[in-house]
């Protein structure tokens, strides 16, 4: 479907780049981690402690500008977790910038805890191809161009276009019914104008109808492709507006009930229509 941006459950991942770039904001209410006690930041800074200093670890922190602390602090349960989604709601509504550079200590102090757990979701978004790491430095956000987003949008209509296809003609209509709730969902996170919160209802549809096909790795797979489609390419001033967003989500409802009537070659040009554009 049309690339949109994930909401994540978290507050916006204020992000300090190396270079001065501003805080992160994402969509929602902030839910993430409880802040580190005493002994977590005792660690940090000692250079005999549990982890290596900045500089140790190939991070500068002197120069970067004071990240001002979030009202509400991440609960220790899941904080990684609860972290990579935030970063992940970063990169789809283009606050995470394309090229920009940003540092564990610095994105820690927004979230209010120590480096270890933003370390370890910048690394898993450097095995999803999201970021790289910079020596010295912190991650960068891979730039990606027009080229890379027309790839990926082939990618997931190979996928999924011929899965909805062959849904389309086993699943009874009662079962396509029970997705409206998500496809209405799609279109008020839509209406709301925030790519990371759209992103998010636009993946839990789409989630949705291919677990009907009963292959988990199929959705393992395609949700890994979808994620990334999502993420705004290099040079792009801002991502996807409010009007596009909309468009995109009002299509989840016309194939549900073009699926729902069973009208066979409504749900293909619906279908091919949504996939061809990349959606």
């Amino acid at each position: 479907m049309k690339h949109s941006a994930q909401g994540a459950a978290g507050t916006g991942a204020g992000a300090g780049a190396h270079a001065g770039a501003g805080r992160v904001r994402t969509a929602g209410p902030v839910r993430i981690p409880v802040q580190p006690g005493a002994a977590d930041r005792a660690r940090d800074r000692a250079p005999g402690g549990g982890e290596p200093d900045g500089a140790a670890r190939g991070e500068h922190t002197h120069g970067e500008p004071p990240v001002p602390r979030p009202r509400t602090l991440v609960r220790r349960s899941s904080v990684r977790g609860q972290i990579l989604d935030a970063l992940r709601s970063a990169l789809a509504s283009g606050e995470l910038r394309p090229g920009g550079v940003y540092s564990a200590p610095v994105l820690g102090e927004r979230f209010g805890v120590s480096a270890t757990p933003v370390r370890e979701a910048m690394q898993q978004l450097a095995l999803e191809g999201a970021v790289e790491v910079v020596p010295n430095r912190g991650f960068r956000v891979v730039e990606r161009g027009d080229r890379e987003l027309a790839e990926l949008a082939e990618v997931r209509a190979l996928i999924e276009a011929p899965v909805w296809i062959r849904l389309s003609r086993t699943v009874p209509a009662e079962r396509w019914a029970e997705l409206r709730p998500l496809a209405e969902a799609t279109v008020r996170a839509a209406s709301s104008g925030c790519p990371a919160t759209y992103a998010e209802a636009d993946r839990a549809f789409h989630r949705a109808v291919l677990a009907l096909a009963g292959n988990e790795q199929l959705v393992r797979i395609a949700g890994d492709v979808h994620r990334r489609a999502q993420w705004p390419p290099a040079g792009s001033p801002s991502v996807r507006g409010r009007a596009d967003l909309v468009a995109d989500a009002h299509e989840h409802t016309a194939l549900l009930d073009a699926l729902i009537a069973g009208d066979a070659d409504a749900v293909r040009t619906l279908i091919d229509d949504h996939f061809t554009a990349g959606h």
